[in-house]
């Protein structure tokens, strides 16, 4: 955001941050998303350039499609070790 337009926000009354500062996570738990949507990213792209359906990739891993959809927008129901999992056979 460019420097006038937060100021002119700021002056007018608005509170001006980040998804985190809204919802007060601390560090280790911003790192945490990050860390997920960055992998479940590259399970997305990797999928996509070995040219694999989900359901493909589900038979893979052992899994859904429907799971592999979930891990794919990085859905909080999956767990880090699902996602590398899936990554190590992708």
């Amino acid at each position: 955001m460019k420097t006038a337009k937060r100021n002119k926000l700021e002056a007018n009354g608005w509170k001006v941050g980040n998804a985190a500062d809204f919802l007060e996570l601390s560090d280790e738990e911003s790192a945490y998303i990050e860390l997920k949507l960055k992998l479940a990213n590259k399970l997305k792209d990797a999928r996509s350039q070995r040219r694999l359906t989900q359901k493909q990739l589900a038979e893979l891993i052992d899994s859904s499609q429907s799971r592999v959809a979930k891990m794919e927008t990085g859905d909080p129901s999956v767990s880090l070790d699902l996602l590398i999992k899936a990554l190590r056979k992708n």
